[in-house]
């Protein structure tokens, strides 16, 4: 499967979530969103980068993520921009998860929101928290590697 952030359909990108932990697993799964919801993230109006998701008698939930309501969608409805948000995954998939984060002490993060086939699916990383150590090293690599292409690139002029 293509990563999402590679799609032009992507709503939202959790960029902290790659910086911050090393991504082991990754799942897709759907959100039940309200009509308010759907309308609002069509204007790419979603932030994920606050959100994690909670795993709670034998459901999963995204918490913190923020849709910003239109202010034309609903007048008829109180719209509730942090409220928690089921999320439909396959029981195996739930069960996977809920041993992972129990055993391994892993955490479960939203790492992007796009559309696939008309519906809203949400990227879920299972993830380990990187140390200090680890960032700075991963931005080492990161200019080395620029660094690199840098000299490639002026040695294949010359």
């Amino acid at each position: 499967m293509p990563a999402p952030a590679e799609h032009a359909s992507t709503i939202a990108l959790n960029r902290k979530a790659r910086h911050d932990y090393f991504i082991e697993q990754r799942f897709e799964a759907g959100i039940a969103l309200q009509g308010w919801e759907v309308k609002a993230l069509r204007a790419g109006r979603l932030q994920i980068a606050e959100g994690y998701v909670l795993l709670k008698d034998g459901e999963a939930w995204l918490v913190g993520a923020h849709v910003s309501p239109l202010p034309t969608a609903s007048t008829h409805r109180v719209p509730d921009p942090t409220r928690s948000r089921k999320l439909l995954l396959h029981r195996r998939e739930i069960d996977a998860l809920v041993g992972a984060v129990e055993r391994k002490g892993a955490t479960l993060v939203p790492l992007a929101v796009y559309w696939k086939k008309g519906r809203a699916k949400l990227e879920i990383g299972l993830a380990r928290g990187k140390k200090q150590h680890d960032k700075r090293s991963d931005l080492r690599e990161r200019d080395w590697q620029r660094e690199k292409a840098r000299v490639m690139k002026a040695s294949r002029r010359g």
